[in-house]
């Protein structure tokens, strides 16, 4: 049995591989939600866009539901503060999510130009909102997110809870939502190059030229304002890390360019980074060469490449508290319990393969491209 210290670790790697999972699948459905009104100009290209995703969405949405369970089961205290901190973003990223499975389905239910474009732009903001948010997310967890805990742990929150969105919305945290919005569509566009035909593997072509420079660009200007303007958490003094969770039992202290710190304990970690900003120009010059599912897996690469540059940053916090640092929560004083964490570790081992075996049978079986010919065909079976 893995200790406890271990297994705490574990968990943070576990976890930030489920967001990545999400990310780089169901990302790829968001993105081309996103570009479905710009790369298909009459109704036959938006179908052909939406039968690249139409049969893997909503399997692929199991990775973000897998994602917020494991949160929920391996950092409890983690889902509580956060859920309760971003209740009304995490709101508006349910609202937006439900237009991918009705949009989906009932797009073409009726042959009625206004209720297909209506659907159309549907896709476009269950695509667009839960990608700006999730990345404006990111963006408040890096400056800190103004909560407390009392005595019994009971997270409390400065400011109402009817404006409790608004100041999540503040410049660095946009920027952060921007770089996650334009990874996501270079995602989709590649994707749409690969599994689209005719005119719009053309125009997600000419949107990948465009978008594989729009996100380094933005990911490099992040990380410019972490180094500039954004204090960074450090811990003091602490427990040993295979005690048993106390976030009030450490000591933190805030204070410029701290969130760098482990780029001069660690260079090798400087690999991520790099690969945010270098992959998404690879994929922009593989997609521009004519291979597209190589410039794929390196969007893929970019997209763990940026996620990963965050987690890494922030390590070992998860959740810093910018009201009172010492309340901020870090992956030896949120999770569960040593039991709790081994059940699920050998629950993962068994079922994560199976999944995954799943997941590339699906892809195999249901490969090719697709073309207004084959929606014409299928006319009342397609998308």
């Amino acid at each position: 049995m893995l200790d406890y210290e271990t297994l705490k670790l574990v968990w943070w790697m576990l976890v930030g591989i489920l967001l990545i999972g999400f990310a780089v699948t169901d990302g790829m459905d968001m993105g081309v939600g996103m570009l479905l009104p710009f790369v298909g100009r009459k109704d036959e290209e938006r179908r052909v866009a939406i039968n690249t995703v139409g049969p893997h969405w909503d399997g692929n949405q199991v990775w973000l539901i897998t994602a917020g369970g494991a949160i929920f089961a391996a950092w409890p205290a983690v889902y509580a503060a956060a859920f309760s901190g971003f209740y009304l973003a995490m709101l508006l990223v349910l609202i937006g999510l439900f237009f991918r499975p009705v949009g989906f389905d009932y797009r073409s239910k009726l042959d009625d130009p206004r209720w297909r474009s209506a659907w159309d732009w549907g896709l476009f903001a269950g695509g667009l909102i839960p990608a700006l948010i999730f990345g404006v997310a990111f963006g408040n967890l890096l400056q800190g997110v103004p909560f407390h805990l009392d005595s019994f742990l009971k997270p409390h929150y400065e400011g109402s809870f009817i404006w409790a969105l608004l100041p999540l919305l503040n410049p660095f945290a946009l920027l952060a939502g921007l770089v996650s919005v334009a990874m996501l569509a270079l995602h989709g566009a590649l994707w749409l190059q690969i599994r689209a035909d005719g005119a719009v593997a053309h125009r997600a072509k000419r949107a990948v030229a465009v978008l594989a420079l729009v996100v380094p660009l933005l990911f490099a200007l992040g990380g410019v304002w972490v180094w500039l303007g954004i204090d960074g958490y450090r811990i003091v003094s602490e427990p040993a890390h295979s005690a048993m969770p106390n976030p009030l039992a450490k000591e933190v202290m805030r204070a410029p360019g701290v969130w760098l710190d482990v780029y001069a304990r660690l260079p090798v970690a400087m690999l991520l980074p790099a690969i945010g900003l270098l992959a998404p120009l690879l994929a922009g010059l593989l997609s521009r060469v004519g291979r597209p599912g190589l410039g794929f897996v390196a969007s893929g690469l970019g997209i763990t490449g940026i996620i990963a540059t965050a987690g890494v940053s922030m390590f070992p916090f998860v959740m810093p508290s910018s009201t009172q640092p010492n309340s901020s929560l870090t992956v030896w004083d949120a999770p569960s319990s040593h039991l709790t964490l081994t059940i699920m570790f050998f629950a993962v081992l068994i079922f994560l393969p199976i999944v995954l075996a799943y997941t590339v049978w699906c892809y195999r079986a249901m490969w090719g491209k697709v073309s207004i010919a084959d929606i014409e065909a299928k006319k009342h079976h397609a998308y």
